[in-house]
């Protein structure tokens, strides 16, 4: 008789086992088809647990897909040279030096973006802005990685007169170019 209640505690011990198993694997199949966007699913609620695990599978797919796309996208993007100094520069379609003149009524914006190799001064392009007729208010400069940016503000010294943009862009673009 012992020998048979052994047998009943073993299948009641396997049987809860199972269940406990099948609970878990449910929370999982519940808790998987939440992390898909609402968008890729149809109806979650009418879907099967098989129906939900292959919509995870197509979407991880197209994850995967889209991962290698931006991937390569990236690669062609980017080119990778060595400065004097030995590390490593990416520029993404951008040439350096990069400068930019904003004008707004009585104010003058320079943005000059170069690469801590490049030599110039700094006050040869301060002299410039007062030549051409701005007197300048504020300037600073920050160093990010291989890249200097530097940003004058200043004020157009006579409003009749004014500055004109394109000779002092073309005065820069000598002395930066």
């Amino acid at each position: 008789m012992k020998k048979n209640e052994n047998s009943d505690s073993s299948k009641v011990d396997r049987k809860t086992v199972e269940k406990n198993r099948r609970v878990y694997m449910k929370g999982l199949s519940i808790k998987l088809a939440s992390l898909i966007p609402k968008h890729h699913n149809f109806s979650k609620d009418t879907l099967s647990q098989q129906d939900r695990l292959d919509h995870a599978e197509v979407y991880i797919k197209e994850l995967r897909e889209r991962v290698e796309m931006l991937k390569r996208k990236k690669q062609r993007m980017m080119r990778s040279t060595r400065n004097e100094y030995g590390t490593k520069s990416v520029t993404v379609g951008v040439t350096l030096p990069v400068l930019e003149l904003r004008e707004t009524d009585s104010t003058l914006e320079v943005i000059l973006v170069s690469s801590l190799d490049k030599n110039f001064m700094f006050y040869q392009v301060i002299g410039v802005l007062e030549e051409e007729g701005a007197d300048v208010v504020n300037a600073s400069f920050s160093i990010v990685g291989d890249k200097v940016f530097h940003t004058i503000h200043s004020q157009v010294m006579s409003f009749r007169v004014g500055v004109e943009i394109s000779r002092l862009s073309a005065r820069l673009n000598e002395l930066l170019f």
